[in-house]
């Protein structure tokens, strides 16, 4: 199971930028194209009523401009990567992820 900060480095890489955010406050103005991500629930596997895999899910979202965009399929290539949905707003393309990490 990977760190937070891990992530954050790897979304990084696949973004080629910093524009990476976790958990922003509405007020934070973000550039775009960005991947936004926030803390999910964990997953937690038990052997014997003893927990012995924890892992954590994180809602993994990249807004971009341009519809045609390479980085979702980056984010989804991703090992344990779902792809949830996918929306407009504002003239924003986003596409949601569910990533365990």
């Amino acid at each position: 199971m990977g760190q937070r900060l891990d992530l954050q480095t790897l979304l990084e890489s696949l973004l080629g930028s910093r524009n990476v955010y976790f958990q922003p406050p509405p007020s934070l103005q973000m550039i775009y194209p960005c991947i936004v991500y926030q803390k999910g629930r964990v997953n937690t596997e038990f052997a014997d009523d003893l927990p012995y895999n924890r892992r954590k899910l994180y809602q993994v979202t990249v807004i971009d401009q341009n519809p045609d965009s390479d980085i979702p399929d980056k984010v989804g290539a991703l090992p344990t990567c779902v792809h949830e949905r996918f929306f407009t707003a504002e003239n924003l393309n986003h596409d949601v992820f569910r990533l365990f990490f």
